[in-house]
């Protein structure tokens, strides 16, 4: 794993300051510690910073074919880099290295921008080619790995892997963008393809971008889609042994690597499964690792445990405890951008813990989005179930005077808080997914933020972007279509972002077999009943492991991987707390009404109420405000 950095005067091919792409490469440091490299040519440059995976000693960037005119950086992995080596090889490429980013250079060559339809794997790429004058750039199918762009007024354009990575570039935007803004309070997270700053932007998954020299502008293609039709995938006596055999093919790919390398183990199904199967596939233990919290309420490792038992991987347990908070402080230069996740912090000493042994670390991320794993999926099949009975002019009214009468019950037992349940009710099926997904809703941002805030946002709406998505697939199965808009959003936005700058800050690599693009396509084109029975999510998913996992693991109730905010903000973070409901930033910035975040704060702190998300969603926008204090709306 990697990070690449570059600048493209897509005008001219006016000299590049060598120092300023040195310093855009180097505040990657933590994504390739293993070494550097620059290419500087007329109007070009590509910098990278490596962390050695594949062929240590032949695998630097950037690399160029045979006649130094095409030359690629690559964050990632390209998993079936052998059997296309050999296909390309007996096309007449001439190979010079064993390493997976050479076949990126004769890929180009021989397919052109159609190389990446061919790739197996997670890649961020950016070639150039010196004849064509032209500068490619792509992401994987999923979204695994990061890449930010802009273009400044005189054409100049940069990119990189992270934000950070823009920073030392003269003439690059850091305004804030008022949609990232509530977009970022609605879903937690800065969804694609926009950033927190106005003008740089993130190119979508299964995206490239081409930009020959003297064109006005560079041309985006989407070169992958998982399959909107819903293709035949299968008997259903078959289904769940076909799945098994694809997670155990994809798994096996992963565990290429001339480096040590290991795997999460949570306790939950998908890293369960994942560690099952790489146990099979290897002659010696897996190493595995695992985050504990001491309260039971959080606490998975119990389940963890049984599964290092039963596989005998050699297994490391780490603890997590009040005085981890202090990271909280470190969040924000880790992801540049604000990100609400507050699983951020176990994920990250996560990382810690695996980086001590390994530098590569498979992951089971992805299974409850290819596999309806989430609550909030099957809820959102009945609620639909409901809604396609009633018609609107009677479902609107009813369950809206249900909803307005029934208390707020934030303190109850789940199944008594059906005031959510009865506002979904009332909603059409995008705004009631949107509610679902939400880390704040509609009212209470309208409270959060100040009047000229939302004069700013002239109108638009977080729920646009997630609508627009739903309507990709307008009549479809509702399972499928939510599942096609998580895709979209949650996954590369959150979860994927979450695990990248986590284990890139302790310079280790995950790989992720339940995201094989290939396993994503047949998990969403499977029949719903398939995936979610009775209210429970993964169907298929735990048939299929029930011979390599125990029975109670497999059936017992997700519990997920978080942290207990709403204590640790009354215990260890109560003056971090106290400090944020009267903070200069957030009151400078001129977002927010801070009466409203005062409220908030000393209503948690007294106990009345729980204001642990929207708390820790300022709490990370401060922070995102510390880091760069010029970032204000202009």
């Amino acid at each position: 794993m990697c990070g690449l950095a570059g600048l493209f005067d897509s005008r001219a091919g006016s000299p590049i300051d060598p120092a300023v792409l040195r310093r855009m490469t180097d505040s990657l440091a933590h994504r390739g510690p293993d070494g550097s490299g620059l290419h500087l040519g007329a109007g070009i440059g590509l910098g990278h910073r490596r962390l050695s995976i594949i062929d240590l000693a032949g695998g630097s960037q950037p690399m160029a074919n045979e006649t130094g005119r095409v030359i690629v950086v690559f964050n990632g992995e390209i998993y079936n880099f052998r059997e296309l080596a050999a296909e390309l090889s007996a096309a007449g490429h001439r190979f010079q290295s064993h390493s997976d980013t050479e076949v990126i250079v004769h890929g180009w060559e021989e397919w052109g921008p159609d190389c990446v339809r061919r790739f197996d794997g997670m890649f961020a790429i950016a070639l150039w080619d010196e004849d064509r004058q032209t500068l490619f750039l792509a992401r994987d199918h999923l979204g695994k790995k990061p890449l930010y762009w802009t273009v400044r007024e005189d054409g100049l354009m940069a990119f990189a892997s992270e934000l950070k990575g823009l920073y030392d570039c003269p003439g690059v935007s850091q305004s804030l963008d008022p949609q990232a803004v509530e977009d970022f309070f609605a879903y937690g997270y800065v969804p694609d393809p926009r950033s927190i700053f106005a003008g740089i932007g993130k190119l979508p998954a299964a995206h490239s971008l081409l930009w020959r020299r003297g064109d006005a502008a560079p041309t985006l293609q989407r070169y992958w889609d998982v399959d909107l039709a819903a293709p035949s995938i299968g008997e259903a006596a078959t289904r769940a042994a076909d799945l098994r055999s694809r997670l155990l093919d994809a798994t096996r790919a992963r565990l290429v690597a001339d480096v040590p390398l290991g795997a999460f183990l949570s306790g939950g199904l998908d890293s369960s499964a994942v560690v099952a199967l790489m146990a099979q596939c290897l002659d010696q233990p897996v190493n595995s690792f695992s985050i504990g919290f001491a309260d039971p309420a959080f606490d998975e490792t119990p389940y963890a445990r049984r599964v290092a038992e039963r596989y005998r991987t050699d297994h490391l347990l780490r603890i997590a405890d009040p005085d981890d908070v202090a990271l909280v402080d470190r969040l924000a230069g880790i992801y540049d951008e604000p990100f609400g996740d507050s699983s951020a912090i176990p994920t990250y000493l996560l990382c810690r813990a695996a980086r001590e042994r390994v530098t590569v670390a498979l992951s089971g991320d992805g299974g409850d989005e290819v596999f309806a794993g989430y609550r909030r999926q099957a809820m959102h099949l009945r609620t639909e179930a409901i809604r396609g009975g009633l018609p609107d002019a009677l479902r609107r009214p009813l369950f809206g005077a249900l909803a307005a009468l029934y208390p707020k019950a934030d303190w109850a037992p789940r199944w008594l808080r059906a005031k959510t349940t009865l506002q979904e009710l009332a909603c059409d099926s995008t705004e009631a997914y949107f509610r679902a997904v939400s880390a704040l809703n509609d009212e209470t941002r309208a409270r959060l933020f100040s009047p000229a805030f939302k004069r700013r946002l002239g109108g638009y709406r977080a729920e646009d972007l997630l609508r627009a998505h739903m309507e990709q697939l307008r009549g479809e199965d509702p399972l499928r279509q939510i599942q096609y808009a998580d895709l979209k959003t949650w996954l590369p936005g959150g979860i994927l972002v979450k695990v990248d700058r986590a284990s890139m800050a302790n310079s280790l690599e995950v790989r992720s077999p339940l995201l094989d693009h290939r396993l994503v396509a047949f998990g969403l084109a499977l029949p719903s009943a398939d995936k979610v029975k009775n209210g429970r999510g993964k169907m298929i998913l735990k048939q299929a492991m029930r011979g390599d996992l125990d029975i109670d693991l497999i059936d017992r109730r997700k519990q997920g991987f978080s942290v207990p905010l709403a204590r640790w903000f009354r215990g260890p973070l109560r003056a971090t707390i106290e400090r944020l409901a009267t903070s200069d930033r957030l009151a400078d910035s001129g977002l927010f009404a801070m009466e409203e975040v005062q409220r908030m704060a000393s209503r948690h702190l007294a106990g009345l109420s729980d204001f642990a998300t929207p708390l820790w969603l300022l709490l990370m926008f401060d922070a995102f405000l510390g880091t760069r204090p010029q970032a204000v709306l202009r």
